[in-house]
């Protein structure tokens, strides 16, 4: 017989600790800010938020350089505030869902923005556009539940790209989690990035890449030439 393999668990830091954060599940929220919901051509109002996922081990530390992704000749970025879960549940009550978040941090969620769009056109899955290769950079995680408002931004060489608030999001912090939970069991491990603001554009070898929010260590990869 095989031998059987050993799998290590993904995880990231957290602030001021020499534990890790094991995660699980990685889920994303779609266009959860009305101006980014126009740019890429939706309507803004209030309708029930979507979901899609990426793989637990596409999260990338602060730092790291990556090769530039395959099979894309139009990759974005998209700087997102990140909740950790520390416990989770169905059918959770609006009122219940802040303590269920164990920290919350800075990500990118990397965007393989012309497979997307053709996936769009035939009406296939995002998988191979949303969920490929570290494509979850996140910073180190922040203890608690994250600020109802405060400066989110990205920028690229030093040039601001993306700058927004967080309470400007469509759909909220506990309003995310309870509506997911109706979907899916929510569980310890498992994360949430809750939708980016206007200003989503392409990323080209080289270049360095800075996200960050009000509150947070910053997130900091680079792509090689």
């Amino acid at each position: 017989m095989p031998m059987i393999p050993t799998v290590a668990v993904p995880t990231i830091s957290i602030e001021g600790s020499g534990d890790r954060f094991p995660v699980r599940r990685i889920f994303c929220v779609g266009q959860n800010y009305a101006q980014h919901a126009r740019e890429m051509g939706s309507d803004p109002d209030r309708a029930p938020p979507f979901f899609f996922t990426k793989p637990a081990d596409a999260v990338v530390a602060t730092g790291t350089t990556l090769p530039f992704p395959s099979r894309t000749e139009d990759l974005h970025h998209e700087v997102e505030l990140v909740l950790a879960l520390g416990a989770g549940g169905r059918d959770i009550a609006l009122a219940d869902a802040a303590a269920t978040i164990f920290g919350w941090a800075v990500g990118i969620d990397l965007t393989r923005r012309d497979l997307q769009s053709e996936a769009k056109k035939t009406g296939r899955p995002w998988d191979m556009a949303k969920g490929f290769d570290a494509s979850a950079p996140i910073g180190p995680l922040r203890l608690g539940p994250p600020p109802a408002a405060g400066r989110i931004a990205l920028s690229i060489d030093g040039a601001l790209r993306q700058s927004g608030d967080l309470s400007e999001m469509i759909w909220n912090v506990p309003e995310i989690v309870a509506t997911l939970s109706t979907y899916v069991m929510l569980a310890p491990g498992d994360l949430i990035f809750t939708g980016t603001p206007a200003g989503v554009g392409p990323v080209r070898r080289g270049e360095m890449l800075i996200g960050s929010i009000d509150g947070a260590e910053p997130i900091e990869i680079g792509f090689a030439g």
